[in-house]
């Protein structure tokens, strides 16, 4: 690596360093993290701004930020469906690994290859995790039941794997401004000069469609092999192991090891690979 490009790597990991701990810092007193969570945030933050560069981390922190502040909307007309999540409001390290994680891997690929499909890459895997972010936090406030994705019929709020006009809506808005964000900040940054301004067009739609059937595929998955328990004393599905009432639920369908956490990861990577595709097709 080129003594100049170590300069600036340097300080962009010193840079990203600070503006994450600020970050997390603050979270954790707002108790959007926990102390875990903070570390991951710090760890993931740090990651993406010093490989990937500045406008990678700007949309990191933007997706946590506008989460973070969906996630305390009307929460407490939340609050009884919430419980059926595996995980609450305030992000644990699994969390914050499991949305961010992908995209640190692909901001230090970046850096050793800096080509157009790994930009892509993360475009996919950061609209992924918004969409669904987005499309879950909205669509528990929808005054209509969801639908199971695999048969259509109704099922009660919280279910995994339904879904709702409003969360879908939601999920289309949370990737659209993945991309719109990413657009922007790609063609400011510097090495935007390196992709050709056709290039750059395709960041939009990439980042809307890859987000969208990535947060479609999450919901696919819970509906299908995510592990699924039933609590007794509630008569209700959950994704907990230990309820919110504090009984041990029953284990009721899917794997046991594939929880919330992991079936995120794996969305973000089907969107990752979706947005590398459609990117490839873009590019002919």
């Amino acid at each position: 690596m080129p003594a100049m490009l170590d300069d600036i790597v340097l300080v962009q990991l010193v840079t990203g360093l600070l503006l994450s701990t600020i970050i997390a810092l603050v979270a954790f007193r707002k108790q959007a993290l926990t102390v875990s969570g903070a570390a991951g945030a710090i760890l993931v933050g740090s990651v993406v701004f010093g490989f990937g560069g500045w406008a990678w981390g700007l949309v990191l922190v933007a997706f946590f930020a506008v989460s973070s502040t969906l996630s305390r909307h009307r929460s407490a007309d939340k609050k009884r469906i919430a419980d059926k999540f595996q995980k609450g409001s305030r992000r644990d390290l699994s969390q914050v690994l499991a949305n961010g994680g992908l995209a640190a891997i692909v901001s230090v690929l970046y850096l050793a290859r800096p080509t157009p499909a790994l930009l892509a890459a993360f475009l996919g895997a950061m609209a992924t995790v918004n969409a669904d972010t987005w499309g879950t936090e909205i669509g528990m406030l929808s005054p209509v039941a969801p639908r199971l994705l695999t048969t259509g019929r109704r099922v009660p709020a919280g279910t995994s794997g339904g879904v709702t006009w409003l969360g879908t809506s939601a999920s289309i808005l949370g990737a659209l401004f993945i991309g719109l964000l990413s657009y922007l900040l790609v063609c400011i940054d510097s090495f935007a000069a390196e992709h050709s301004p056709l290039q750059l067009s395709w960041i939009i739609p990439t980042a809307l469609v890859s987000g969208l059937l990535g947060s479609l595929f999450d919901s696919l998955l819970g509906a299908t092999v995510q592990g699924i328990y039933y609590c007794a004393a509630c008569e209700t599905e959950t994704e907990k192991q230990v309820h919110g009432c504090g009984l041990t639920t029953n284990h009721l369908r899917g794997w046991r090891w594939l929880n919330n956490d992991v079936v995120n990861f794996v969305s973000s990577v089907a969107g990752a690979a979706l947005a590398v595709a459609i990117w490839g097709i873009l590019a002919g």
